[in-house]
């Protein structure tokens, strides 16, 4: 395709992206918008002009706080508006030409929390990264636990804390244990760490006591977003026996401003890993389920360079999104607009693959080295963490942008 915009081929929002979100200028009136190059397209100005006149959906949804009741006019409305707006930039007749209004310098724009999250799932996915916690914290000879190759494992986490890339966060407090078979204290965490995740958008209810088959689980799927779900690794050392993660993740996750449709990674699709043993019938999934998307992590202290940590990929993902989903709603769990459902931590075999720092410097005991800074074994008060993600083949680029936060002290 050629677009008659110009894009930087680098950039992440090429004319095979246009990944949806939401900004605002400075009338703070928040927008549903699209991201080409470097421009933010307006979708409700560009309504206005008649682009989407042979859809019939009210106006009103591309002006709301969030994405949530477009996503709602399901795919058939969703897909074609990119669709349209895609034909209109590779058309040199466009009238769009002659309203450059609705284009829109993203340094311009504040951007926004993408959906309102009403119930937000993460999952324990990678291989790699359970391997490699088993090793660490259990007996290498049996570091997966029984289920772990029957089921995707997951847990429901906490919606309120999930913030947009830009937004700061403060070292979280809790009980923490500092000498084995001592008394817990409180104090702020001395092992903030970062997780290397992905996450999806679901667009479609469904009902209570349904369940979603792996292959209708992409009509469910609205898109995907990077996924920072942070971690403070002393208090979850404590406090994860009987239930599993509670303060030590619930402070914060941060995600990434635009959602990149599934559509738009539709190329990128290649095999997952081979699962042995067999999976049960309602997670066996036919073709190509998961996707080659390059991730990275970079670490910058304030006023330094960032360095990148961590250069790992979502197709090493053990459990695909089809059979997350399918895992999810198979008691009959429903699903909403809006809800987010995370990947895991997404190690490779690679030790440079490695998704978080408990894993880069295994534990504390081999501090990660800097190109400024010094060195870290986990996140430093003021330091900023940055993830990327990008697919890649022959002319054809789709980039998430980057989600970024940086770690402030505890207050």
């Amino acid at each position: 395709m050629h677009c008659w915009i110009k894009v930087d081929k680098n950039s992440d929002f090429s004319i095979y992206n246009l990944p949806f979100g939401i900004f605002s200028e400075a009338d703070q009136i928040k927008r549903v918008g699209i991201a080409i190059g470097d421009h933010v397209i307006d979708l409700y100005a560009v309504y206005e002009l008649g682009v989407f006149k042979d859809l019939k959906f009210d106006i009103s949804v591309l002006k709301s706080d969030y994405l949530n009741d477009f996503i709602a006019l399901g795919k058939p409305i969703t897909v074609k508006v990119r669709a349209d707006l895609q034909s209109e930039l590779c058309n040199e007749d466009s009238f769009l030409k002659s309203h450059p209004s609705v284009f829109i310098k993203q340094t311009k724009v504040t951007m926004h929390l993408p959906v309102k999250v009403g119930d937000y799932t993460d999952f324990y996915s990678s291989i790699e990264h359970a391997t490699n916690i088993g090793t660490m914290f259990r007996d290498p000879e049996n570091a997966l636990l029984p289920n772990w190759k029957h089921l995707p494992v997951g847990y429901h986490g906490r919606a309120s804390s999930i913030i947009v890339s830009g937004q700061n966060i403060h070292r979280p407090k809790g009980q923490v244990v500092i000498e084995p078979n001592s008394p817990p204290t409180f104090q702020a965490s001395s092992r903030v760490d970062f997780e290397l995740e992905m996450g999806f958008i679901i667009g479609k209810t469904s009902t209570l006591g349904d369940s979603v088959s792996t292959e209708n689980a992409d009509d469910y799927i609205f898109g995907k977003v990077l996924f920072n779900d942070w971690s403070a690794r002393d208090i979850q050392k404590w406090e994860y026996v009987p239930l599993g993660p509670f303060l030590a993740k619930s402070f914060a996750s941060s995600i990434s401003a635009w959602v990149v449709t599934l559509e738009a990674l539709e190329p990128f699709r290649v095999n997952g890993p081979v699962q042995n043993p067999s999976v049960m019938p309602y997670l066996s999934s036919r073709g190509s389920r998961n996707y080659d998307i390059n991730l990275q992590v970079a670490i910058q202290p304030m006023n330094c360079k960032e360095t990148t940590v961590s250069r790992s990929n979502f197709k090493y993902m053990y459990w695909n999104m089809n059979q997350q989903l399918a895992h999810h709603t198979v008691n009959g769990c429903n699903l909403n607009v809006g809800d987010l459902m995370a990947s895991g931590t997404i190690s490779g075999k690679d030790p440079k693959a490695y998704g978080s720092m408990l894993e880069l410097s295994w534990a504390g005991s081999k501090p990660v080295e800097l190109n400024e800074g010094g060195s870290r074994k986990f996140i430093h008060d003021n330091d900023t963490v940055i993830m990327r993600g990008y697919c890649e083949k022959g002319p054809v680029r789709v980039g998430f942008g980057a989600v970024s936060s940086t770690l402030l002290k505890a207050k």
